[in-house]
């Protein structure tokens, strides 16, 4: 494995979080196989790993919007890599008026990101989506149409992880999306 500072081959990269990855048997409910990301995270090496990776992807991007809530962490990260902002895309009800706000469909129902409405000047500005999974895409679809109804560009979306079973990347599929490690 090469180090943080070097560049590393998107196989290396996948590699070493399929390493640190735990799975967690029937969480969040009975039969599903949570991967829980918090080792990888919790690791210097790991997390410098993957912000370099998630960094190379959104180069040339303005802001970085990480989403509620391992996406902040991830989108810190690397907006400090690459010397821009980030905007914390947050989940319904947490930010105070006024927000911009963005409903979509859940399994089991629906849920909704907001970010500020003002403050933060987004028309023309180009951003980057940054998130620890992708799963159904319904997250990241639902944060492109807001960041694009607030007068963005979105200029791409990267995940740690993504799920390619529950195929995330129709919800998106307009979308340049860079996952890390697939499973």
């Amino acid at each position: 494995m090469t180090g943080a500072t070097e560049p590393a081959s998107g196989s290396e990269v996948s590699a070493f979080i399929a390493s640190k990855l735990r799975e967690v048997p029937d969480f969040p409910e009975l039969g599903v196989q949570f991967k829980d990301l918090t080792p990888l995270l919790a690791d210097a090496h790991g997390l410098a790993v993957v912000t370099d990776a998630l960094a190379q992807a959104a180069r040339g991007a303005e802001l970085v919007a990480g989403i509620d809530a391992r996406g902040f962490l991830l989108g810190a990260a690397v907006a400090i890599r690459l010397g821009t902002g980030v905007l914390a895309v947050r989940k319904g009800g947490k930010l105070p008026p006024p927000v911009r706000s963005e409903t979509y469909v859940l399994e089991y129902g629906t849920a909704a990101l907001e970010i500020p409405a003002d403050g933060i000047e987004l028309t023309g500005r180009s951003v980057f989506i940054i998130d620890d999974v992708l799963a159904t895409g319904g997250t990241v679809a639902a944060t492109a149409k807001l960041l694009d109804h607030a007068g963005a560009t979105v200029t791409g979306a990267a995940v740690v992880l993504e799920l390619a079973a529950l195929q995330g990347r129709a919800a998106i599929s307009g979308l340049r999306v860079t996952s890390l490690h697939t499973i």
